[in-house]
């Protein structure tokens, strides 16, 4: 009797030490996966900051890529007013110098105008040579041609 009851007591102690260890595996598991489901939980908040932080870098990038580009359209249109104002300039000028040379031209002519009607008229001489002789361009002409 003796014996059954000390087998009984050691079966009670074996289920209770058996309830024990499996709890504390329950527990163990569980405070596991409590504690894994923190670290993921950290990790992805972990991966969003750092997202967000690219995103962030990446769209001052672009702001600073597009003050330069705007600058830099503004300089190119700038020059371009620039060069457009200066050709525009050259040719008034050019016009101007033609002008000037026009009139001048004008007034040149009518000077010689002026002056060729105050010249006198050489007399008309036969044969349409000058002073009514031939300069042998004739008698050259002809043995050439025989």
């Amino acid at each position: 009797m003796n014996k059954e009851l000390e087998k009984m007591k050691q079966n009670q102690e074996h289920e209770r030490r058996k309830r024990i260890a499996e709890e504390k595996h329950r527990e163990w598991v569980q405070k596991k996966r409590e504690e894994e489901r923190r670290e993921r939980k950290q990790k992805l908040s972990q991966e969003m900051a750092e997202k967000a932080t690219r995103e962030l870098e990446k769209m001052q990038l672009q702001e600073k890529a597009d003050i330069k580009y705007k600058e830099w359209l503004k300089k190119k249109n700038a020059e371009e007013a620039e060069k457009k104002k200066k050709e525009k300039e050259k040719e008034k000028e050019r016009e101007a110098e033609l002008q000037e040379k026009r009139t001048r031209s004008e007034k040149i002519f009518k000077e010689w105008l002026q002056n060729a009607k105050n010249k006198p008229q050489p007399a008309l001489n036969g044969y349409g040579f000058p002073h009514g002789k031939s300069a042998g361009l004739y008698i050259y002409y002809k043995s050439v041609v025989t």
